[in-house]
């Protein structure tokens, strides 16, 4: 298992308008074999003394966080699919994404250890 996780600021007057481009790309992800996807909207983002979520992403007023991650079979399945994904002109396709992408944050890991899950 590789999981790539998202922290997104996203306005939010754009919450319905984020939820059909995340569920057009996970459509998309998943013809390239991703496993699982969870779009998360903010409930609850408490501000920190030091750092916190809002502040990772220069969270603006009105933005809430999306926290998002994708399961894959591992991460050379990835990889492969990464390639193939950018070569589909579909990716050029999918549209603007409703926030600032120039914000958001990205980061694969390797589990180390789960539970729950069989």
């Amino acid at each position: 298992m590789y999981v790539c996780g998202l922290v997104i600021p996203v306005p939010a007057e754009q919450l319905e308008a984020y939820r059909r481009w995340a569920e057009n790309g996970a459509a998309f992800f998943k013809e390239y074999g991703c496993l699982e996807i969870v779009e998360c909207w903010e409930d609850f983002v408490p501000e920190g003394k030091q750092t916190d979520f809002r502040r990772a992403v220069a969270a603006q007023a009105g933005e809430k966080i999306v926290f998002s991650w994708q399961v894959w079979p591992d991460k050379a399945f990835f990889e492969a699919a990464e390639a193939r994904m950018h070569e589909d002109p579909r990716m050029d396709d999918a549209g603007e994404p409703p926030f600032d992408a120039r914000r958001l944050i990205l980061g694969c890991f390797e589990p180390i250890a789960m539970m729950g899950r069989d």
